[in-house]
């Protein structure tokens, strides 16, 4: 369990009491005890992490505990996802008292489980070896065998405590006991399902996360993950083996999905195969014509055989471990004939995708997967999950609002289907007065209506800074890749490098391919992995050096960029309106500045090649409309008055709505050139 923000509770703790201290006279367990602990207890690590999370519709971050244990002698450590979540920093403190940074190595949300790995060459001593300790086999324990649990509860020093074995393989389930239960880690991230857990009465209390289970032999046959009143849970060490054996081979873990649900084939008087319950739509199942209410009798040769809910984790985990794009047979009955169909076994994808801010509307929303949408009972992945929102933002003050958990499916009638369409139609009506939205909430289709000009509250707290690195990018797909002969790498080309930025002057350069930054590799290899190098700059400090990886032209090179703060968005930007003629503008930005002139804006006090402001808004059927006004025209001159700040265009409409000219003339720069825009307004009756 995490500490002391995020400790994670199965039960509601009540009084807890460790176990029985063993008899005095009971040599035996004394001695047991005394060998598992100096075969362990010198490996177990305090994690202490700085972690990002968003909240209340923003970036905010926090400090956090966990446990884990160093597990080989090149210092891999294993501990459970929930302690390393939006980790931006983390630090492994030895009982000895000795901090040594990690870098998160392989995540592992389905399972709970992360690998992290010390920087061993930053010790004082690099030559030391590094306590580790062995993984033993979990399917060996039994019900009533001694345990140890290990780890740092409540952030204090290294402890241990004493219990015994009272399940191995516990699953959950609901209250009527009719369907199996995964558990949330938070944020909606789910785990369990391709693991029985141990359940064991060793006392482990929040900051215990990611500490090991140990038995009387000194292995590791567990991670400890959760408990209270009382009661504790453990992720088997044979599972704990899986995601270390992959992420020591590929770097991640990959697992195979058919996106189904099972359940025991008992209450239909079966002994053997698994009844099919959902099979998601567009999933590996579906395409392959798995429909529910199938009776699955066998997979690629193996017969399946759920009695129990205990039986489904061991399904999951058969099919996770199937190879990936190959045809598996499976035989089934429908209608009481027996069949037999081909599955073609795809890639789970990550149960969560990252989170963004859309500051404008005042929320944090990351794009639907198809495991989100298997495990959440949604229709299809279609739309966007709102994750917070903001107080007296847009979001929070409409009527209806906005709530965590709405998936927004339209945006002014036009349709949100993937997190690239919602980003464009957010940016598409920023500066608007207003915004339609329609989103699902539960069961109900419902609309509201964003007030985009409501103000922010006093004291409603700034965004973090962020740190940015100048560039844009595109992921370098496996096609992308082949193309550019570098067949098997992953990370990001540069497609263009921002003028005036750390990154130009840095060196970096259009083609550059970068593969890693600070030596951790950039996994990207899908679109949807857009955001992976964009979140692991930001994760850092402005100001702080990064050094980037850089495949150029074939050959391999090291790139120090350092990084500066992200500039200011048009949604940050200052707005004006003039209600007559019917438009809004903005202060230019800095990607304002570069889209018009290639160029980098000037300093402060200095005059720049163009000075204006943006239309950010031109109301249809308006004045400005009806004479040619466009959005995205900047604004140099109001009716030959000066309007470069916002100040300045505010005393020019002030101005000429007293003097009512018949013609009021807007002189504009679009695309490349300039133009005149003649407004002929009827003026309100004064």
């Amino acid at each position: 369990m995490r500490t002391p923000q995020r400790a994670l509770f199965l039960l509601p703790l009540l009084a807890v009491f460790a176990a029985p201290a063993p008899a005095a006279d009971d040599t035996s367990l004394h001695q047991a005890i005394e060998i598992a602990r100096e075969r362990v207890y010198p490996a177990l690590v305090n994690i202490q992490c700085l972690t990002r999370q968003f909240s209340q519709g923003r970036a905010q971050r926090f400090p956090s505990l966990g446990s884990g244990v160093i597990v080989s002698p090149a210092g891999h450590v294993v501990t459970n996802f929930h302690v390393i979540d939006g980790a931006t920093r983390v630090t492994c403190q030895l009982p000895t008292g000795e901090k040594i940074t990690a870098d998160i190595l392989c995540p592992d949300a389905p399972a709970d489980l992360a690998i992290l790995k010390l920087r061993l060459n930053e010790r004082e001593d690099a030559s030391k070896p590094i306590p580790f300790a062995s993984i033993g086999d979990s399917d060996r324990l039994i019900v009533g065998e001694s345990v140890l649990a290990m780890g740092n509860p409540r952030g204090l020093s290294s402890s241990v405590t004493l219990g015994i074995v009272s399940n191995t393989e516990r699953v959950f389930t609901n209250f009527t006991g009719d369907s199996m239960e995964v558990l949330d880690l938070g944020e909606g991230e789910l785990t369990g399902l391709f693991n029985h857990w141990i359940q064991h009465d060793a006392l482990i209390q929040p900051g215990n996360s990611g500490g090991p289970l140990v038995n009387l032999s000194g292995e590791v046959v567990g991670i400890n993950t959760r408990g209270g009143g009382g009661v504790a849970f453990s992720i088997p060490s044979n599972i704990v083996k899986k995601t270390l054996n992959q992420a020591l081979t590929y770097g991640e873990v990959r697992r195979g999905w058919w996106g189904l649900n099972f359940v025991p084939v008992t209450q239909l008087g079966l002994k053997e195969g698994a009844l099919v319950t959902a099979a998601l739509p567009e999933s590996a199942a579906h395409k392959g014509g798995i429909v529910a209410g199938d009776v699955v009798l066998s997979i690629a040769g193996q017969p399946v055989v759920v009695n129990g809910f205990e039986d489904v984790p061991l399904l999951y985990a058969f099919i996770a471990d199937l190879p990936l794009n190959k045809p598996a047979k499976v035989r089934l009955v429908r209608g009481g004939e027996e069949r037999d169909l081909t599955v073609v076994t795809e890639r789970m994808d990550k149960f969560l995708s990252l989170e963004k801010v859309y500051g404008e509307w005042g929320i944090t929303a990351r794009p639907i997967t198809a495991p989100m949408a298997w495990a959440w009972r949604f229709p299809d992945t279609n739309g966007v999950v709102l994750t917070t929102t903001r107080p007296g933002f847009p979001s929070d003050v409409a009527k209806p609002k906005l709530s965590s958990g709405d998936v927004i499916l339209a945006v002014m009638g036009e349709p949100v289907t993937t997190e690239a369409s919602f980003e464009a139609l957010v940016k598409k009506h920023a500066g608007k007065k207003a915004c339609g939205v329609r989103f699902r909430r539960s069961k109900q289709d419902m609309v509201t209506v964003l007030d985009l000009e409501t103000k922010p509250p006093k004291g409603a707290g700034q965004e973090l800074p962020r740190a940015w690195l100048g560039v844009q990018t595109q992921v370098l797909t496996p096609t992308v890749a082949e193309a550019l002969g570098l067949k098997g790498t992953q990370g990001f080309r540069v497609a263009r490098v921002l003028p005036g930025t750390q990154a130009e002057k840095a060196g970096l350069k259009l083609g550059d391919v970068i593969t890693h930054v600070d030596g951790e590799a950039l996994k990207a290899s899908q679109e949807q992995d857009g955001e992976i190098l964009k979140r692991k700059i930001e994760d850092m400090d402005v100001g702080a050096d990064a050094k980037l990886s850089v495949l150029r032209e074939g050959a391999k090179s090291d790139i120090t960029v350092s990084l500066q703060e992200a500039p200011e968005t048009a949604a940050d930007a200052d707005k004006a309106k003039d209600e007559v003629l019917e438009l809004a503008v903005r202060e230019m930005t800095y990607m304002d500045y570069v889209e018009h002139t290639d160029k980098a804006p000037p300093a402060k006090g200095e005059k720049g090649e163009i000075q204006g402001l943006v239309v950010s808004e031109v109301s249809p059927g308006g004045w400005a409309s009806v004479a040619g006004l466009q959005g995205g025209d900047i604004l140099l001159t109001y009716h030959d008055q000066p309007a470069t700040t916002i100040q300045e265009f505010k005393d020019a409409v002030k101005k000429t709505a007293e003097a009512r000219p018949k013609i009021v003339k807007l002189f504009v720069r679009r695309e490349r050139s300039t133009a005149f825009v003649f407004v002929q307004p009827d003026w309100p009756a004064k």
